[in-house]
């Protein structure tokens, strides 16, 4: 455990060390940071499709403590969140691919949190970072502030980094592929009916 301590303090983690497993084992590696005198950073979220919007997100999330910890919404979370049709990527991709980014020092998988609030009273961060536009927190500023105080030193909300976001963007692909559905059968339709006219596909 010293040694991933050490390693994650460095930046010198490897993916299978900044993957959390459990709730305890979580327990113990926050309260080693702390202990060290560590401030730690807390942010949580789907990053379903990631875009350079949640990359400068999180560099910014970073930059306001020593330790970024992310918690990740599961599969299952995300469709009873965001319908079923949601993640486009598998939690076990969207991990990896955090994992493998600069400003992140923890993963933690959220599964048994029902709301944010559960995973933030666990770690108890000194900084948390949300994000303007997650439809959780529209209660944010007094309401939050009031709900969280006692186990968060400050609530920072940053607004969006990027023009584009991961609705957006699964809208325009929805839209793009509509619109080569749409013209792909309509080839189709005036073949089929310049064949009828010749008496019938052969």
């Amino acid at each position: 455990m010293k040694t991933k301590i050490l390693n994650i303090v460095a930046g010198q983690a490897s993916y299978d060390e900044r993957l959390v497993h459990s709730l305890e084992e979580l327990d113990k590696v926050v309260k080693l940071l702390k202990d060290q005198g560590k401030k730690v950073v807390l942010t949580q979220g789907v990053f379903d499709l990631i875009h350079i919007g949640h990359v400068r997100y999180l560099d910014k999330a970073k930059s306001y403590g020593d330790v970024l910890i992310v918690g990740v919404d599961t599969d299952a979370l995300t469709k009873k969140r965001k319908g079923p049709k949601r993640p486009f990527v598998p939690e076990d991709e969207r991990l990896q691919i955090l994992g493998h980014l600069r400003p992140v020092d923890l993963l933690v998988r959220r599964d048994n949190f029902e709301n944010m609030d559960d995973l933030v009273e666990l770690v108890k961060p000194d900084v948390l970072v949300v994000s303007e536009t997650t439809k959780d927190i529209s209660d944010f500023t007094e309401k939050m502030k009031a709900r969280l105080g006692h186990c968060c030193g400050e609530i920072i909300a940053l607004e969006p980094q990027a023009t584009t976001s991961t609705t957006a963007r699964i809208r325009t692909l929805a839209l793009d592929g509509g619109k080569e559905l749409a013209e792909k059968v309509q080839v189709f339709i005036k073949e089929y009916l310049k064949s009828e006219e010749k008496g019938g596909i052969s």
